[in-house]
Formats: structure tokens, sequence, C-alpha cells
């Protein structure tokens, strides 16, 4: 079976008067992915998010979402999708509770245990009768999440969801989008100012600047372009080196002058090449990731890419 891509996405084009804010954008997006939609502030991050809502009409280009093309199948896909883009949206004098259980009747959700569940998994289980009002913004967006999460969606569309949230709320929520990505396939399109974390979380990547998508690449190619390495020191190197080619078959390495070793290949799992060098008697002096971030590629790409921030 061939990949199935359930978001299609081509020459989409956004203008308003004479302000082009997105220019002939095209992607798509495997089912199952988790993509990160990387650019500055007025890129057209959320303009592409909004389209895809169908919270605004594309001047010019085609959209498909799982499967559907014309306006009245796109609208049918939506219902199977979730998206939390900008302010989320609540009855400010309703509780959480109370207003997830409209979305619950309005989109005819049968199990009245679904609250319970989204609530938990974003952390707000303990908020009891606290009205949305009363909110801060990182309980503001654990909500958005939960509202988003309620209908188990196959397709998430995130724009900045982990924006207000204090380090230990950013981790939650990258391992709860993570876990629901592994156990219900979902897809999920999401934009952070954060790149250490979409690093942490995304198969993929898309750039954008100036409206236009100017790099798409998967996780893989951004360390290969990156040159993300496993830098090795011990107290015996040369035999460190041998140790690794002969047990764990490596070939895509350099040496450094002093002799240690950087090492570019099985980055997936660096405490097995720890492991192997201590049970084969050769003691780890330094072990450490080397070689461009997300955020050091971005800013080199974007600056490539001589971008001028729109007013």
């Amino acid at each position: 079976m061939g990949e199935e891509f359930v978001i299609e996405v081509k020459e989409l084009t956004k203008k308003y008067k004479k302000q082009v804010v997105v220019n002939k954008a095209s992607f798509r997006i495997q089912k199952g992915r988790i993509c990160g939609l990387i650019g500055p502030n007025g890129a057209g991050k959320t303009t592409i998010m909004k389209s895809l809502g169908g919270l605004i009409m594309p001047t010019v280009g085609t959209m498909q979402i799982l499967g559907g093309t014309t306006h009245q199948e796109l609208a049918k896909a939506r219902e199977r999708m979730s998206f939390m883009i900008e302010t989320p949206y609540a009855k400010q004098d309703l509780t959480a509770w109370e207003n997830l259980e409209k979305q619950r009747l309005q989109k005819g959700i049968p199990n009245k245990e679904r609250i319970k569940e989204v609530m938990e998994q974003v952390g707000l289980a303990d908020v009891g009768k606290k009205k949305i009002k009363e909110f801060s913004l990182g309980m503001k967006q654990r909500f958005g999440l939960a509202n988003a999460l309620m209908g188990k969606p196959e397709i998430m569309v995130l724009d900045e969801p982990i924006n207000g949230l204090d380090p230990e709320g950013i981790v939650e929520i990258r391992e709860l989008l993570k876990k629901v990505n592994q156990e219900q396939e979902t897809t999920i399109l999401i934009s952070s100012h954060i790149l250490s974390e979409l690093s942490l979380m995304c198969d993929e990547y898309l750039f954008i600047a100036h409206g236009q998508i100017i790099k798409h690449l998967t996780h893989q190619q951004l360390l290969d372009e990156c040159r993300s390495h496993f830098h090795i020191h011990t107290d015996n190197d040369s035999m460190a080196l041998a140790i690794l080619q002969e047990k764990l078959q490596v070939q895509e390495y350099e040496v450094e002058r002093d002799g240690s070793i950087n090492l570019y290949e099985q980055l997936e799992d660096t405490k097995k090449i720890s492991q192997t060098l201590y049970e084969n008697g050769v003691v780890p002096l330094e072990l450490r990731m080397g070689g461009d971030t997300l955020e050091q590629y971005y800013m080199t790409l974007i600056g490539g890419a001589e971008y001028v921030e729109c007013n």
C-alpha cells in the first residue's frame, strides 16, 4: 500500500488588497505524521492553518483533506479534524467542564466520560468550578487542547499550543501530543516559536518565509543537513573506534586532531553506543550530541531567505 497523504495543498495563495500573505504554497502531509510549521511572525503560518480550517478562503489554490476536495467534501473532512488557532474559543462565564459539555453535545459525542478523560490528559482535572475568564494563559492553552482532543480527531491543527506554559507544562503537552499521535495515529500540524520542543516532537518540518514554503524536510534530513553527531572521547579513542567498527559496524565518522570521534550514524540509540564501549573495556570521558540545532538551522535558512518581517 502506498503513502497516504491526508493533507495536500497546491499553489495556495492569499491576498489582502495588494499584500500577498501566502504565495503559491504547496505541501502534503502523510497520515500519522507530526509536522512542524516554522517561520517568523507575519510569514503566513496562521493564514495557512485558517485556510485548512475553512476560516478564510484562499484567493487561489486547491486543497485536499482526507480525500475531500469540493467545498462540501472539505466541510465533511473538517468534522474529523480539530483546530486550535489563536485564542481557544470558549464562553468566558462558564467553567471548562461546562464548555466541554456544550462541545460534546454539538459534536454528538455519546460518552460523557470523555470530558473527564481529556481534562485529566491536559492537566486540568483539579480546576473545579473556576470559570474560563479566571484562567491563566497556560490554563487557557490547556483548555484549548482539551477542546481539540474531545472528538478524537484524525487531524489536529495547532497554532502555538504551548504558548504561556511553564517548562513542566511544555514537557507534559509534548508527551501528550506524541502519545495521541502514536496511539491514535493522529496527524498533527503544529507551529511554535520554541523550536527545541518541535525538534523533540516532529517527524518533518515546513519552513515558511515571505508567505512561501522555502523548505520541507524530514527529521532525518534535518539531522543530515545539520551534521548532527555524537561526540565521543574516551581513555583510549583508537580502541574505541575499533570497537565501534567491529561491534556496531559504524562507517560514518570523523576523527578529530585529539583522537576523539564524531559519529554521524546510529544517533537514535546513543545509550547503546556508550554501553558497547563500556562493556568492551573503554571508559567514556566525554559523550555529547553536536552539530547545528533546529534553531541554528532555522536562523541560517531564514537569514538566507533575506526575510523582512511584515508590519
